[in-house]
């Protein structure tokens, strides 16, 4: 019988690792909690509402995987001006010198397409999803994967995916060290603290107006807005948010979307007014992502790097995810990296 490794979290890291393993020859059980997979890996007929681009030049992992799986790219849009507001209504408009924007590449169908591809690699039956692991105790065989509907597995290793912060949702016996804890509870989860929107359009026409599709923001709700269109399909603008997680929850829905709309009409004219769809996610309100720490907005980008296992669990337990990589940390890259890390010594 080949060893078997449970993963918990059926996202880019969690499928990953998943797949290198079976190559490998072990048996593989991926638990993901959500009724999908991908984790912050989310796209909408296309567009996405998590990770969007890659960047070619340094990412090579996420370059040979693309290559491996045969998937589509394109570009991501950077020909034209940028559009700026450093005050409320005061538009400037700015053409940057050439090579000021580094090249980066979108898939098409979105990023979903790389956690499709990767879950396809897979047995039938690897992934269980709604599969929320409450418990892991040590026992004779390996590690006791309890669920919270009642059921128990049992595993040689288990290989924890998910955000650091959501480790301490479950119970270990015996347990972790209070220095592994603190550690875990420390490091911030990439992007749980927020929410993205897209307004999606028939053609991009800020392109017929020669901008990018590029604006920044100091005064509307939206913090930076980039060009989400899609190659031979519709067009979108997609922006991140400027007001933090605590704000935006005293705002409903139809308010937040007004604002929104307002400011792409400053930013790029009244044809911006009449989306023919806004798509939102707000990842602080995903209880899968962020915590209540995770709310607050990230000043510093945070150092990410291997978490240390405790020596009663080193040969049990293994922690994976973009936060785990001290290279690419917060990227799809960090991601896969770290698959590559944990699988390495199996």
């Amino acid at each position: 019988m080949n060893p078997s490794i449970a993963i918990i979290g059926a996202g880019v890291s969690g499928l990953y690792a998943a797949s290198l393993l079976i190559d490998k020859g072990y048996d593989v059980t991926v638990f993901e909690a959500r009724d999908r997979i991908g984790g912050r890996v989310l796209s909408h007929d296309g567009f996405d509402l998590g990770p969007t681009w890659y960047w070619p030049d340094t990412e090579k992992t996420m370059v040979r995987l693309v290559d491996q799986l045969d998937l589509q790219v394109f570009p991501q849009q950077a020909t034209g001006d940028l559009m700026l507001e450093r005050q409320f209504g005061v538009i400037e408009r700015h053409t940057l010198p050439p090579g000021h924007v580094v090249p980066s590449m979108r898939l098409v169908g979105g990023m979903a397409s790389l956690t499709t591809a990767l879950a396809a690699t897979l047995p039938p039956h690897t992934i269980q999803l709604q599969s929320t692991v409450t418990s892991m105790r040590q026992v004779e065989r390996g590690v006791a994967i309890e669920l919270e509907r009642g059921e128990t597995e049992t595993f040689t290793h288990a290989i924890l995916a998910i955000p650091p912060r959501l480790i301490s949702r479950i119970a270990f016996q015996p347990e972790l060290s209070e220095t592994t804890k603190a550690k875990l509870a420390s490091i911030p989860t990439w992007m749980a603290g927020q929410a993205k929107v897209l307004a999606v359009y028939d053609h991009p026409f800020w392109r017929d107006q020669g901008q990018s599709g590029q604006g920044m923001s100091w005064a509307g709700v939206l913090q930076e807005v980039h060009d989400a269109s899609q190659p031979d399909g519709l067009a979108a603008l997609f922006g991140f948010f400027r007001l933090p997680a605590t704000e935006r929850a005293l705002l409903e829905r139809d308010e937040l979307n007004r604002r929104v709309i307002d400011q792409l009409v400053r930013l790029f004219g009244e044809e911006a007014r009449h989306p023919r769809d806004v798509l939102f996610v707000d990842w602080a309100s995903d209880r899968y992502t962020a915590t209540v720490e995770d709310t607050a907005p990230m000043i510093d980008f945070p150092v990410y790097g291997p978490i240390p296992v405790d020596a009663g669990w080193a040969k049990y337990l293994s922690f994976a995810g973009t936060e785990t990589d001290s290279f690419f940390g917060g990227h799809v890259e960090g991601a896969l990296r770290s698959a590559i890390r944990v699988v390495e010594p199996f």
